[in-house]
């Protein structure tokens, strides 16, 4: 089942049902009229939601509408929780070589998280407004999956039911901004502005075989201006997977429905197929050849983010979306 989010004038927007082919989509206010209404009441919605989208698939509901036509917010446009791990930690041990810093032990067993901001997400569509090049724009490839209610200390391979819908992201980071923020041993704030997500998510059965439960076993593909940034595959080297990133949310706390946790950078190691981020070109251009040719993102540039089935049929459709300036008021 694909489910998404369209605009209808609401912060929250309206909650429908896509079919498998990302052309059709159907409104179900009968059933929930926002995405974070079906996941608060989860165990009761989501078989009327499958009824719907097998309807769907037959044509045979009444309301069918054009989903390539229409405007697309986040799925979630705005949620109560988004909490962004590191699982690939592969691209942190890169990112840390390329400075000549030591990786700890620890981090191969503790999961790194930030809880982001999650009162506004952006759509798949929707331009990523930046007011300086100077502080080093960059996407960043990634899987996140959806939650019902997490009881507090859940351990990771219960976490995996809690699981009740992937998507895939592009968390903007802007690269300049992070090593002050660091320093203040605070976390991210300033430098991570955005975070779009993919037009549908899709629960777990609709990947098959290559969802074991807590990885996607799938490439996700970048592409900068049409030209190829990378295609990692998600269950490859993905250290820590949404059953321990959920547990390690959780570990003092409950977490609410409709909470949202993020895989990290998707990365293999070495960038053997290429890389979900310019971050990580950079510090390869910097470990092989001694310097920076690779600069980061620029006013007019374009982002494409997607991953495909065994068939190459887009799962989640694709994130397009194009950096420009935005000049704040005085």
């Amino acid at each position: 089942m694909k489910l998404g989010t369209i605009d209808n004038g609401t912060r929250d927007g309206q909650l429908v049902v896509v079919n498998k082919n990302l052309t059709k989509a159907v409104k179900v206010p009968s059933i929930a009229a926002t995405m974070q209404q079906a996941m608060d009441n989860w165990e009761k919605c989501e078989s009327l939601l499958r009824e719907v989208a097998g309807e769907l698939e037959e044509g045979k509901i009444d309301g069918i509408f054009d989903f390539t036509n229409a405007k697309i917010m986040a799925p979630i446009p705005r949620a109560y929780h988004w909490a962004d791990g590191s699982a690939y930690v592969t691209h942190v041990e890169l990112v840390r070589k390329a400075r000549n810093a030591e990786l700890p032990e620890t981090f191969w067993t503790d999961p790194l998280m930030y809880m982001g901001a999650s009162d506004a997400f952006i759509g798949a569509n929707d331009d990523i407004k930046v007011e300086n090049e100077d502080w080093g724009i960059d996407l960043e490839a990634e899987v996140a999956v959806i939650t019902d209610d997490v009881p507090p200390g859940v351990s990771a391979e219960q976490a995996k039911k809690h699981i009740k819908l992937i998507g895939i992201v592009n968390d903007v980071s802007l690269r300049n901004l992070i090593p002050d923020e660091l320093k203040k041993q605070f976390g991210f704030y300033q430098s991570k502005p955005w975070t779009s997500f993919s037009p549908v998510v899709v629960t777990p059965d609709e990947l098959g075989n290559n969802w074991d439960g807590g990885k996607v076993h799938l490439p996700l593909h970048s592409s900068l201006n049409g030209v190829k940034i990378g295609s990692p595959n998600a269950g490859i080297d993905m250290t820590f997977d949404f059953g321990q990133l959920i547990s390690h949310a959780a570990k003092t706390r409950s977490l609410m429905a409709g909470t949202i946790i993020g895989s990290g950078t998707v990365a293999n190691k070495g960038g053997a197929d290429g890389s979900s981020c310019i971050a990580e070109i950079r510090c390869l251009e910097m470990i092989e050849k001694g310097e920076i040719t690779t600069p980061f993102l620029k006013f007019g540039d374009i982002v494409e983010i997607e991953m495909n089935d065994n068939e190459g049929k887009s799962i989640f459709g694709k994130i397009n979306q194009k950096i420009i300036k935005y000049n704040p008021v005085q």
